[in-house]
């Protein structure tokens, strides 16, 4: 039995509209991004679907005086509501009945592609298929004949190589033509295994008076015989309790459905291929396998993933370190330095809060940019080239310590120059559990700053051993992510450790107009959203680091700082470094400006060092060290977290978490090296 047996033959109508609503489907790795950027250019919109966290992209684009919106569906496998991406497509196209469904698939994975394909055509609106990566697919040995293949399936198949602008604006004009006039003829559809036919046509009898519109009743039928849960709950919540024990009855007693369903469609799969598709010959050594016997190795693999973090970071920070410092200098110096002039005639609190507070909010989003942009670039180049899958499967048996899948390094990785941006490298994974747990580490790592600090203060508490102390305190808030990730993987899953499933999409040169609108819509996003939190943030320190007198020591940041002296005794600090430990929420630079002034060591050269010898002793310089390096790192990281959490009980609990994390490591240290040192 066809999913759509019972459907006549179509006829060709025009149903032109102002607006030609075509969808994007296809599963991830075929090419889909790049189909939708050539089509739309930055005539694009990002967001996030109502009710879910999945990526919304959709997009204008005129195509012979014709206005088409563009709806980019999330990348799925196959429609069964196994995963949020899957779920938001096939509800997108039964719900909202797109004019036509354009279906990208893969060349070189014919096979595995057509599954999605087989699930589609039982859905209302009418397909065109985009035969991605042919080039790819000579290369490995596939060789495909459109023409033969869109003769088998009864369905528009273009040919394309989505990379090179080949075939887009032809796949174009074949799904505004099925839009405006329906399909040419009826395609062919899977049926399901002859030996369960009969029981779902009785199915489809039980259920089809409660299926909800738009739902196919014959496709509701294969869903609740693949145990699609979603579908499963619904109809439960559809029908009649004695009419949903009959359904019930039914689908115990044919458990086996499944397969039924699966083989019929891979039944034909198989037919649809069998003329249109000719394989590599056998023991044939293809381009991916001689590439990936490098880098998938367990060793090899390493020294390659290596060499590319090599490049990246010193891409990032040899490059975007002076370009960060340029922009600071020249436009952030220069705008602040302008303001001062303009209101050199206003009170002292406005010129603080407009060239502190505002501009010190605005300047220190803007110095990133220049970091955020090599670093997007660089992911958009390997996520495209196909080398992203490759880095996260070498790296996923290390993550696995820390609860996280291979995806996460990267991000985390980059947190040693700047924890912002390696918050925001964590929307390269796909779990959003694995996403919001690298989210809430990533502050662990040391960056650049702390780094800083390090260098400046160790070498006052500890002149004989600095290289040694400064390791041992790099390494302690790795240790801290490390057993946090293995404690929160433990208490989020209960101890089930879920499979790390990817797909090893073939090598393929990479798009630059695709990298191109994939870095502008990140930098755009973070300037929009992140930026207004960020200078909300820096405003309200800054209010508090100088209210109500002007003067950091009695200021309310000043006044919190001496209510917590009790607990900096306990560390061996009275509330001076207490108040340089809260000013470093701004930016941790300002713990060493802040002592500084607090100690009131003047201009004069080594000043500093030598108040804080004679002020603190070596245990109480330990645990101050220890307690900033398990500290918040600055408040923009805290305001992306809320950005790319979407939520301030994240940005709170992970403040509330680094927080108790600094004191306890402060007071365990200096109660322990008061003994020794």
């Amino acid at each position: 039995m066809s999913c759509h047996d019972s459907v006549a033959a179509p006829t060709r109508v025009e149903t032109r509209t102002d607006v030609v609503r075509l969808a994007l489907a296809g599963q991830p790795n075929v090419g889909k991004s790049t189909v939708f950027n050539i089509l739309t250019g930055l005539n694009q919109h990002v967001g996030n679907w109502p009710g879910k966290t999945v990526e919304r992209r959709s997009g204008i684009c005129h195509h012979h005086g014709m206005s088409v919106e563009l709806i980019d569906l999330p990348g799925a496998y196959s429609l069964t509501a196994a995963s949020p991406e899957e779920l938001v497509t096939r509800e997108y196209i039964i719900d909202e009945q797109p004019d036509a469904v354009i279906v990208v698939i893969s060349a070189a994975a014919l096979e595995r592609n057509l599954y999605l394909v087989s699930e589609l055509l039982c859905l209302p609106a009418p397909l065109v298929i985009g035969l991605n990566m042919i080039d790819v697919a000579k290369q490995e040995g596939f060789q495909v004949q459109p023409d033969v293949l869109e003769e088998t399936l009864g369905v528009p198949v273009i040919p394309m190589v989505a990379a090179k602008g080949q075939g887009v604006h032809e796949l174009l004009d074949a799904a505004l033509d099925v839009a405006e006039h329906g399909p040419i003829r009826e395609p062919d559809r899977p049926q399901v295994r002859e030996d369960h036919q009969e029981v779902v046509g009785h199915l489809q009898d039980l259920i089809a008076e409660w299926v909800p519109a738009p739902y196919p009743v014959e496709w509701v039928a294969l869903k609740l015989f693949e145990g699609d849960r979603e579908m499963i709950v619904r109809m439960e919540g559809e029908m009649p309790a004695e009419r949903w024990a009959e359904v019930r009855t039914i689908l115990d007693a044919h458990e086996d459905a499944i397969l039924a369903v699966a083989g019929g469609r891979y039944a034909w799969i198989r037919r649809m291929t069998q003329a249109a598709l000719v394989r590599p010959r056998a023991g044939q050594v293809t381009l991916t396998h001689r590439l990936d016997a490098v880098a998938t190795h367990p060793f090899w693999g390493l020294v390659a993933l290596a060499a590319v973090l090599a490049v990246i970071f010193s891409l990032t920070y040899s490059l975007g370190g002076p370009l960060q410092e340029l922009v600071a200098e020249h436009v952030v110096g220069r705008a602040a330095g302008a303001l001062a002039r303009v209101l050199s005639g206003a009170p002292s609190w406005v010129r603080g809060l407009v060239v502190e507070g505002v501009m010190g909010g605005a300047g220190t989003m803007l110095t990133f940019l220049p970091i955020l942009l090599i670093f997007f670039a660089s992911m958009g180049v390997l996520e495209d080239l196909g080398y992203m899958a490759r880095a996260a499967y070498v790296m996923d048996r290390f993550m696995h310590v820390l609860g996280l899948h291979g995806k996460s390094f990267l991000p985390l990785f980059l947190g040693f120059g700047c924890n912002v941006p390696a918050i925001m490298g964590a929307r390269v994974i796909e779990s959003r559990r694995n996403r919001l747990l690298t989210i809430m580490l990533a502050p662990l790592v040391p960056c650049a700053a702390r780094l800083g600090m390090l260098a400046v203060l160790v070498p006052v508490f500890f002149p004989g051993s600095a290289t040694l102390v400064s390791w041992g305190l790099i390494a302690l808030p790795l240790v801290v992510l490390a057993v946090g990730g293995a404690v929160a993987n433990r208490l989020l899953s209960r101890g089930d450790e879920a499979p790390f499933i990817m797909e090893m999409p073939l090598y393929h040169v990479p798009n630059l107009k695709t990298i191109g609108i994939f870095v502008w819509t990140r930098i755009l996003g973070f300037l929009q959203k992140a930026g207004t939190v960020i200078l909300g943030m820096s405003v309200v320190v800054w209010a508090l680091a100088t209210l109500p007198t002007g003067e950091v020591e009695t200021s309310y940041l000043g006044l919190l700082g001496h209510h917590l002296e009790p607990l900096g005794r306990l560390m061996g600090l009275d509330w001076r470094p207490l108040v340089a430990m809260l000013s470093s929420f701004v930016a941790k630079e300002n713990a060493v400006a802040t002592l500084g002034v607090l100690y009131r060591v003047g201009e004069a050269p080594g000043a500093l060092g030598s108040v804080l010898q004679a002020h603190l002793t070596p245990a109480a310089g330990l645990a101050f060290l220890v307690a900033e390096m398990l500290f918040i790192p600055c408040v923009s990281a805290v305001a992306v977290i809320r950005q790319e959490t979407g939520s301030w009980k994240w940005a709170a609990l992970n403040v509330l978490l680094l927080t108790t994390l600094a004191l306890v490591g402060g007071v365990a240290t200096y109660q322990v090296a008061r003994w020794i040192l």
